[in-house]
């Protein structure tokens, strides 16, 4: 089939191989090397007949040689049967025999016991028959331990055979297993015989459609020569339409330049002709002087766009800025709720303080004063060292009595602190009334925390002294101008002190960028802020446990004192009146009546006084 093929195909294409050709000779490849397979399967299959039936004669003769061998193990077991049997009943007879030796001893201790009264028979003719009866015991005794031993070897075998009947049933069940997994690998050659032979069929099925298609490829192959012999013709005359399509093109681009050139001369004469009768400022416009202005436009252009997109950075800018504000407002508006009330107890636990005792308040202020000073330096951890003396040296000034003021400027300078610090902007040509709008808008805010009241107002001019002492190492002349500025103008404190923080970072260049606090910082340092608040809470929480228990201490020592006084005024009285009976007695009567009015008035006064 093949070979016909192939000559057929080499008549036909005396060209290269074709695709086709190869497809079918790969097949009629992959067909011989099926039929090789199946042919070794076959032998296979053939092979394992073979040794199934071996195998099965081996099982035969194997299970023949086991029912021998059982046969043998029931002999040998009724023999063994047997012979326990015997060994019993000679084991009962060495137990008669041995019953009746002791009782011939006992006969014979009689005997000799008896011989001082009585004339027996000779002892010799006695032990003589019993003797000859000890004889046949022993003698049977050696017989049955030869026997006995003889069984044993006999028992011994047995066990040995037995062992290798077991080593034989192993080895025949082994064998039986390697018949069961030959038969199994038999049926699953089965299996791919019939798969392959499926398969088979199915190359052959494929075999016959791809000789079809060949034959229908080939009929197509003379169609197509046929088609392309006549399309020759056609071919030609397209490319003479191609050659001639672009020589007018070449003749249509040559025209167009023509037609510019003159639309230029005509525009040019144009523009003379107008000019001619036209005045100075309504002549034609050059045209390099009217491409220099369209750049110069184009440019300002450009830079307006520039500075819209500028804009709009300022306002994500100032947006992303509002909404940290926020956040920052709420936790310190937490803050600050909670800070009015822990000072609202502070004054009290000193107007307790006061009342209690004044001597210990020049010894109270200066522990309150530095605890205060310690919390705040503290919770301003961006703080420098100058400003932190500086808030100690101010907070020692302020009175103990003005608590509330002090803990509502503390929390200020965090609230000023809390928005200043990550804050950056670009400074353009527009800059300046961005960096002015976010201020006026921080500027607002701080308005609306703070309740426009006096005290607030006072607290943020001192705020802003504190961050520009910072910023500037503690330079006098720029805090004089912002005092004056902010006498001028109170609303715009906060501006100022922005104004001020904005003027150390502008001395390298204006167009420069000021440094950015990281989110990942500030969220570090508003942590340690809140947990600082929290420890500060603790604190205080602490301080005015303790000023509880002195206080109830000092009310315990006020009462003990009380009752001293009672007790001493007690036995005053009672002094006075061992005195006064004394007096009584040792005193004439005219002055009883005036001793006894003056005790009885001081009586009445020590009643008075303990009522």
């Amino acid at each position: 089939m093949g070979s016909l093929g192939e000559a057929g195909e080499k008549e036909m294409f005396p060209s290269p191989p074709d695709p086709v050709m190869i497809e079918l000779n790969r097949l009629e490849d992959q067909l011989r090397d099926k039929e090789r397979e199946l042919g070794l399967a076959n032998y296979e299959i053939k092979a394992l007949k073979a040794t199934e039936l071996m195998k099965d004669k081996a099982v035969v003769e194997l299970n023949n040689e086991l029912k021998k061998v059982d046969d043998k193990l029931r002999a040998a077991e009724k023999q063994l049967e047997q012979k326990n049997l015997e060994i019993k009943r000679l084991i009962d007879e060495k137990k008669e025999a041995l019953a009746a030796l002791f009782a011939a001893e006992a006969a014979l201790r009689r005997v000799h016991a008896c011989q001082k009264d009585e004339e027996y028979l000779p002892v010799e003719a006695v032990i003589a028959p019993l003797e000859s009866d000890i004889k046949k015991y022993k003698n049977k005794i050696t017989k049955l331990q030869e026997d006995k031993k003889a069984l044993e070897r006999l028992i011994k075998s047995k066990e040995a055979a037995l062992i290798e009947a077991k080593n034989i049933l192993c080895i025949a069940l082994e064998r039986a297993l390697i018949v069961e997994t030959v038969q199994n690998k038999n049926i699953e050659l089965r299996r791919q015989i019939e798969i392959c032979q499926e398969e088979n069929k199915l190359l052959e099925k494929t075999n016959r459609q791809k000789i079809v298609e060949v034959e229908k490829l080939t009929q197509t192959i003379h169609e197509l020569e046929e088609y392309i012999l006549a399309g020759g013709a056609a071919a030609n005359a397209v490319r003479d339409y191609q050659r001639q399509v672009a020589e007018l093109n070449e003749e249509k681009k040559t025209l167009e330049r023509e037609l510019a050139r003159a639309k230029v001369s005509a525009n040019r004469v144009a523009t003379v002709v107008a000019n001619e009768w036209k005045d100075g400022n309504g002549k034609v416009m050059p045209v390099k002087q009217w491409l220099e202005e369209r750049r110069f436009l184009q440019g300002e252009m450009q830079r307006l766009r520039d500075k819209v997109a500028v804009a709009e950075r300022t306002a994500k800018a100032e947006a992303q800025l509002k909404d940290k504000l926020n956040l920052r407002l709420k936790t310190l508006e937490e803050g600050l709720k909670q800070a009015p009330s822990l000072s609202a107890k502070q004054v009290e636990n000193s107007k307790k303080k006061i009342g209690c005792s004044s001597n210990e308040e020049p010894e109270k202020r200066p522990t309150f004063h530095s605890r205060a000073s310690v919390s705040a330096s503290r919770l301003s951890v961006l703080q420098q060292p100058n400003s932190a003396s500086e808030d100690v040296i101010t907070n020692r000034n302020i009175k103990p009595t003005n608590s509330l003021k002090k803990k509502f400027a503390i929390g200020e300078n965090l609230v000023r602190k809390n928005f200043w610090a990550p804050k950056s902007k670009v400074f353009d040509d527009d800059g300046k009334d961005n960096a002015e709008r976010i201020a006026n808008a921080n500027g607002n805010i701080s308005d609306s925390i703070e309740g426009n009241t006096e005290p607030s107002q006072e607290v943020k001019a001192k705020g802003c002294g504190d961050i520009e002492l910072q910023n500037k190492g503690g330079s006098e002349d720029d805090c004089d101008v912002t005092v004056q500025r902010k006498k001028v103008v109170p609303q715009e404190v906060t501006v100022q002190g922005v104004g001020d923080i904005k003027s150390k970072n502008k001395r390298g260049s204006e167009d420069a960028y000021e440094d950015m606090v990281s989110g990942f910082l500030y969220d570090r340092l508003q942590k340690e802020v809140i947990n600082l608040r929290k420890s500060h809470e603790e604190k205080d929480h602490m301080l005015s446990a303790k000023d509880d228990e002195i206080n109830l201490l000092q009310k315990k020592v006020d009462a003990a004192a009380a009752s001293r006084e009672k007790k001493m005024r007690r036995v005053a009285v009672s002094r006075e009146k061992e005195v006064f009976v004394k007096s009584e007695e040792t005193k004439p009567r005219s002055k009883t009546p005036i001793i006894s009015r003056r005790a009885v008035n001081h009586l009445e006064a020590l009643k008075s006084s303990r009522a």
